[in-house]
C-alpha cells in the first residue's frame, strides 16, 4: 500500500495562468509559498526562516475556481498529489530538466472572503473534477454549552 497526499497552506506567488487544452477544459498553473519561522536554538544559534515553492497544477473546476477567484497573494489550503515530470531542453544541449508539481484535488480559499458569502471551496469528488461547492453555514447553538 501507498499514499501520494499533500497538504499545503500558503500565499499564491503569482497569478494563476489558465489555459483551455480542449472546449471546456481547463488548467491553471500557479506558485504558492510555504514559509518555516525562524527560531533560536537553547545554544543561541539562529535558524532563519524558511520560504518553499510549490508549483500548483489545477484542473477543470478547480482551474475555473482559480481563474476567478485566486490572485497573488491569496492565501489558499491545497490538498492533492506531488507528480514529478521530465522535459528535454533543446535550447541547452538537450539536457534531460525535471520538475515537480502538486496536483490540486481541493483548493479552499482562506482569509477575507469575498462579496456577500462564503469563500469558495473547490473539490475533485469524481474524475469529472467539475464540481465548484461552497461550505454550508455554520450551525449556531442557543446555549453556550458543547453540543457534545
Amino acid at each position: 500500500m501507498s499514499v501520494n497526499k499533500v497538504i499545503l497552506i500558503g500565499n499564491v506567488g503569482r497569478d494563476p495562468e489558465v489555459r483551455y487544452v480542449d472546449k471546456d477544459v481547463a488548467v491553471a498553473n500557479f506558485t504558492l509559498a510555504t514559509t518555516e519561522r525562524g527560531y533560536t536554538t537553547a545554544s543561541g544559534q539562529v535558524i532563519p526562516e524558511r520560504t518553499e515553492w510549490h508549483n500548483i497544477v489545477a484542473w477543470r473546476g478547480l482551474a475555473k475556481l482559480a481563474e476567478n477567484y485566486i490572485r497573488k497573494g491569496t492565501s489558499i489550503y491545497v490538498e492533492g498529489k506531488i507528480r514529478t515530470r521530465s522535459w528535454v531542453d533543446e535550447k541547452n544541449g538537450g539536457v534531460t530538466r525535471y520538475t515537480t508539481e502538486i496536483y490540486a484535488d481541493e483548493i479552499q480559499l482562506l482569509g477575507k472572503k469575498p462579496e456577500g458569502g462564503v469563500a469558495p471551496l473547490a473539490t475533485t469528488p469524481s474524475a469529472a473534477n467539475t464540481a465548484v461547492e461552497t461550505p454550508p453555514p455554520p450551525v449556531e447553538n442557543s446555549t453556550d454549552e458543547f453540543p457534545f
